[in-house]
């Protein structure tokens, strides 16, 4: 079974001014963007996600601060701490996702190949296990 993480490096520029980091179609993302969100001002204890798409595909930069994301396929679960703004997660779709553990001041930052779509989520993690094992 392959690994549900995905991590990919994010290429860095800079020099004594400062930092800037760089995410560009078919380098760092294999799609193109047709959405951009980010998520800030969680409140300590507040886990988020708890669903999955069945098409969409995402990329998932923590621009600031830290949090733990945790992937499950219906079978297999793995958990990644996304806490540089120089790594990315790419999440495909038929993928349970679950965000835990923000620090205090996260912003991660959501890369989408589509607009919101409420028929492309499972919201019942039960109905996304039937979903898979029918698939």
């Amino acid at each position: 079974m392959p690994n549900l993480i995905k991590i990919t490096p994010i290429q860095k520029l800079g020099d004594a001014r400062g930092q800037l980091s760089v995410v560009e179609f078919g380098k760092t993302l294999p799609f193109l963007v047709r959405r951009i969100y980010w998520i800030h001002g969680t409140q300590p204890g507040v886990s988020r996600g708890f669903h999955a798409h069945k098409k969409l595909h995402q990329f998932c930069v923590c621009v600031a601060g830290s949090v733990r994301i945790s992937l499950f396929d219906g079978q297999k679960e793995e958990s990644v701490v996304l806490d540089s703004s120089l790594k990315g997660l790419l999440v495909g779709p038929s993928l349970w996702r679950e965000m835990h553990d923000f620090s205090p001041n996260c912003v991660l930052m959501v890369f989408a190949d589509a607009e919101y779509d409420e028929a492309d989520y499972i919201r019942d993690r039960e109905e996304f296990i039937r979903y898979v094992h029918s698939s």
